[in-house]
């Protein structure tokens, strides 16, 4: 069995590393984190001019048509870089959405400026309280040649660019899916400053009119979309988080060889080299399962589960890595003259997004047993 990257998404991650690391020096990430929102405009364009904007979107659309888990490979490099590029909320949860789900016209529309990086669609999938975007507390009201959509989201990226954002709310029982204009009478955005020190915003709607054509699903594709968008944005993350734990256990690794302690290298003293081998070995488990979850939601099959697991262990890797790596680095760490924070504070916001282990334990607990009784006749 040959367990080697295939040679396109090897050159996915060469591409990406290669552009991501020319726009992601110290200083350019300290300028870019004195704007909101974090976004670099320049670098947007470099990935789009060199495919990587494309990877899931068909070649009749401006994409190269590699699929999912080809986005996952740029997501890691993004993580490991901790880059200002959006990729999980554009390129996974609306453009990977569009692809799937919209109509003919709607992908004509959206999916050619996406891969060219001149326009943005992002995505909404976060409520107060709520992060299952198959179960929005969002009413749509059903009005003549559209919906009326109402109701308040949060932590939504590129709301103040985006000439669209995708997201759910419900009819009754039936579940809409649509674009929404951001700049639409009856919503108003109010900036959020989160964990990662990235500004995102609350959405707040009040009768938001949205006509039939920005409609991507209703009823039982809207739940399948939802489904898809849900796992596969948990896989994206996940994918990101490789990056960064990866990222922060060879920056520890490299600390603890140079760092001297009583005459020599403290690398050299057991309990740091198992602290860091430790952390080698949360890297390796979290690979292999986003892997296992991408692998799967890009062949189309189910995935919920997997995508469950790599979650969980995205959140356990985020904490254990942070965690040793600020150890390790001893008060080196806490200095914003290092870049060590960047990357703690980024595994945090993705811990806590979409759910955290905590919750998505008993979601997977909950699955399992109910596959249980389902399958067993007594």
């Amino acid at each position: 069995m040959d367990f080697n990257i295939p040679e396109e998404l090897a050159s996915v991650n060469n591409l990406a590393q290669q552009i991501l690391n020319d726009f992601t020096t110290v200083d350019q990430l300290e300028a870019i984190e004195r704007q909101a929102p974090r976004f670099d405009p320049d670098l947007w364009q470099a990935l789009a001019t060199a495919g990587l904007l494309g990877l899931d979107i068909q070649e009749q659309f401006g994409g190269t048509d590699l699929g999912y888990y080809a986005v996952t490979a740029l997501c890691e490099e993004v993580g490991r870089t901790v880059a200002p590029a959006p990729v999980v909320p554009v390129l996974v949860s609306a453009a990977g959405t569009l692809r799937r789900f919209a109509s003919d016209q709607q992908q004509e529309t959206w999916l050619p400026g996406i891969a060219a990086g001149s326009l943005q669609v992002s995505s909404a999938l976060e409520e107060y309280a709520n992060d299952d975007p198959t179960r929005p507390d969002a009413i749509a009201a059903a009005t003549v040649g559209g919906y009326a959509i109402s109701g308040t989201k949060i932590c939504v990226s590129q709301a103040t660019i985006a000439r669209r954002i995708l997201l759910s709310a419900r009819n009754g029982d039936e579940l809409v899916v649509a674009l929404v204009d951001p700049r639409a009478a009856g919503i108003t955005l109010s900036p959020q400053l989160v964990t990662s020190g990235e500004t995102l915003h609350e959405m707040a709607m009040n009768a938001v009119q949205v006509p039939d054509e920005d409609i991507v699903a209703v009823g039982r594709k809207a739940v399948e979309a939802m489904q898809w968008i849900q796992r596969a944005t948990r896989t994206a993350l996940c994918a990101m988080m490789v990056g960064l734990a990866d990222k922060m256990m060879r920056m520890t690794g490299s600390y603890t060889t140079e760092r001297e302690q009583f005459g020599r290298p403290i690398a050299t003293f057991q309990a740091v080299s198992h602290r860091v081998a430790d952390c080698y070995i949360d890297v390796e488990c979290l690979r292999l399962v986003t892997e296992q979850a991408a692998s799967l939601i890009d062949q189309g099959r189910p995935a919920r589960e997997a995508s469950l697991i790599a979650k969980i262990w995205c959140g356990d890797t985020a904490h254990r890595v942070s965690q040793a790596a600020q150890h390790c680095h001893g008060g080196t760490g806490v200095d914003r003259d290092y870049p060590l924070h960047r990357y703690c504070l980024q595994a945090r916001q993705i811990e806590m997004s979409l759910g955290n282990s905590a919750q998505l334990t008993a979601q997977l607990g909950s699955s399992i047993a109910e596959e249980y009784l389902a399958s067993d006749p007594g």
